[in-house]
């Protein structure tokens, strides 16, 4: 089990919490259960938006953990708002997972994304925490 940083909403727990202990640019995520647009807008567009003010260039460490069940539509709106907006700060971005499709959409809008995106297994995510920081 990866450690993280919980944050709790009145009456409902996150499906988005940070990973701790990765260099000030690097935001790093873990998801789990079903992800909404709060889970977004309360852990994941705050972190990045804040490790932007601090770096022109932001790397992102993206976890989807065996309890992800999927992204609500309000989610994956975010989602592209969030990557449109920092279009040119990317500098890196690692997606751990062992969801075949997670990697599959990875695979297919990587091209899409000005930095070098990899797709690590769920097991690696020392492995990616080590490319992210790299």
């Amino acid at each position: 089990m990866t450690a993280v940083a919980t944050i709790h909403l009145v009456g409902r727990m996150l499906m988005i919490e940070r990973i701790p202990d990765l260099p000030d640019n690097v935001v790093g995520v873990s998801a789990s259960g079903q992800v909404d647009a709060a889970d977004y807008e309360t852990v994941l567009i705050p972190a990045i938006d804040a490790a932007h003010e601090k770096h022109d260039q932001i790397r992102l460490l993206y976890e989807v953990g065996p309890q992800f069940t999927g992204f609500t539509a309000a989610a994956m709106w975010d989602d592209i708002k969030v990557g449109i907006a920092h279009f040119r700060a990317w500098e890196k971005i690692a997606v751990v997972t062992d969801h075949t499709w997670i990697a599959n959409m990875t695979r297919m809008f990587g091209f899409a994304i000005p930095c070098p995106v990899k797709i690590f297994l769920g097991e690696a995510l020392a492995e990616a925490k080590t490319w992210i920081a790299a």
